[in-house]
């Protein structure tokens, strides 16, 4: 990921006015309508940089940011640092990784995708690859013995049968390639560190290098249905990579295939994603929010993990706005989750038992923005409104009534608890406003936490 740079986000904001271009191609539109329909992704961060605890990639960017900054061993000396950096290739050797516990645990929590980190910024393949030795499967990392060595394949294999939408997550830039940042010059900052136009045939080896890694990915991997593309500042026309050929390449292989060149907003943009944000309201455009369960990306001993309630109110937020949530954990060295990661999967997943009708499938319901922000509402495609009530930590209990505006439904509705048996008591307040009795049996015994849903048909 990019970090948080806000200087960044500032140059960019004018280029988030740009005009969305929905894709053309029938089954990339399809796949598009699928995809929205999913709702609830999981995003895997992870590499060698796992052993240290750092942040994935951004230490070796000589960029001076707070978040970034150098750790371990030779944090003094750049230099040294990458070296040593680049070498935990030696001693990456993930023995606990096992994409089953993974998946079965997405699953449980309702999530419908996934989009795991073949490559980040620092170049190291998590998947097996024709063009460097800076990879999962090279006889110098440790793993490489094992017989899930391939780790995105097995990621991918593993989900796939789980009935998962696949994503590739690919970093454009590569700070490990000899053609992006040149041994020659030192890195000055995210970008290749000379000049493209006085060394074209530098940049073109760089290009065809990346072309290459797409056409392993999309070739060799089974059906992709997201080919995440990270690194926005590796574009025209300072830094071309010719992304029409990379996408004529990759759905080459997979018509269908969803192209997310993040940041760039072009006809290879087929939906966006906010970073770390939830945006206030609805956006004119298909759109997922990417975010940290923990606060860092990639693993970080202790780090702070969102409540149960926090995700899941942000999973309805992001939902009644439109959204998607591709929600990310980091594993540890030795390839597992943290336990408190299982716990939030699995009670989100309590939730979801309940409640996911209201997220899958389900659209964003034009209306005026609601005065209410703990009342949410979602559509379903059978035509049911339901309306997402989150649980206020000041005052927790289910209320005995709750108000929908008369223009979230048609006449008459009958109302329901989702978790409960029977219909609810429902009158018309004088402002034509739908007015919702609560039974008291359900307030003392909600059917779920964090949030409730009522289904008006």
């Amino acid at each position: 990921m990019k970090g948080i740079f806000f200087s960044f986000l500032v140059l960019a904001a004018p280029l988030f006015a740009q005009e969305y271009i929905p894709p053309k191609e029938p089954g990339v539109a399809a796949k598009l309508e699928q995809w929205k329909d999913w709702k609830f992704g999981l995003m895997v961060h992870w590499g060698p940089y796992s052993q240290w605890g750092v942040v994935e990639s951004w230490s070796l960017c000589p960029e001076d940011e707070d978040w970034s900054q150098r750790k371990g061993p030779s944090a003094a000396n750049y230099f040294e640092y990458k070296k040593a950096y680049e070498a935990l290739q030696n001693t990456f050797n993930p023995v606990k990784f096992d994409p089953a516990l993974w998946a079965v645990a997405a699953k449980a929590a309702g999530m419908k995708y996934v989009v795991f980190t073949t490559k980040h910024h620092d170049g190291f393949c998590m998947f097996d690859t024709a063009t460097t030795k800076y990879k999962i499967t090279d006889p110098a990392t440790p793993y490489s013995k094992n017989a899930n060595a391939n780790i995105a394949k097995a990621v991918f294999d593993t989900f796939r049968s789980k009935g998962f939408g696949i994503g590739a997550y690919f970093s454009k830039p590569d700070w490990h390639s000899e053609n992006y940042w040149w041994p020659y010059f030192p890195p000055l900052n995210r970008r290749a560190n000379y000049n493209l136009a006085k060394y074209p045939e530098r940049w073109s080896a760089f290009v065809n290098y990346t072309h290459q890694q797409i056409k392993e990915l999309a070739t060799n991997y089974g059906k992709i249905d997201i080919l995440w593309l990270d690194g926005g500042w590796t574009r025209a026309p300072r830094e071309d990579i010719n992304i029409a050929g990379l996408a004529q390449i990759a759905r080459g292989q997979q018509p269908d295939m969803l192209i997310v060149d993040r940041e760039v907003h072009n006809a290879f943009e087929d939906y966006r994603t906010p970073e770390q944000k939830v945006p206030e309201s609805a956006l004119p455009y298909p759109w997922e929010t990417c975010m940290t369960m923990g606060d860092s990306w990639s693993y970080v001993p202790g780090d702070k993990y969102k409540s149960t309630a926090e995700l899941i109110h942000l999973l309805c937020k992001i939902v009644s706005r439109g959204g998607n949530f591709l929600l990310n954990i980091g594993p540890g060295p030795d390839g597992d989750f943290d336990p408190i990661a299982y716990s939030r999967l699995k009670e989100i997943g309590q939730w979801m038992s309940v409640n996911g009708e209201a997220i899958h499938g389900s659209r964003h319901l034009e209306l005026e923005k609601n005065t209410d922000s703990q009342l949410l509402f979602t559509k379903g495609k059978a035509g049911a409104v339901y309306a997402i009530l989150l649980q206020d930590e000041k005052n927790p209990a289910l209320p005995d009534k709750i108000t929908v505006p008369q223009k979230i439904f048609g006449k008459k509705p009958s109302a329901s608890l989702l978790g409960t048996k029977g219909q609810l008591k429902t009158q018309a307040a004088p402002n034509g406003d739908l007015v919702i009795t609560v039974p008291e049996n359900a307030r003392k015994n909600p059917p779920c936490s964090h949030a409730w849903v009522f289904k008006l048909n």
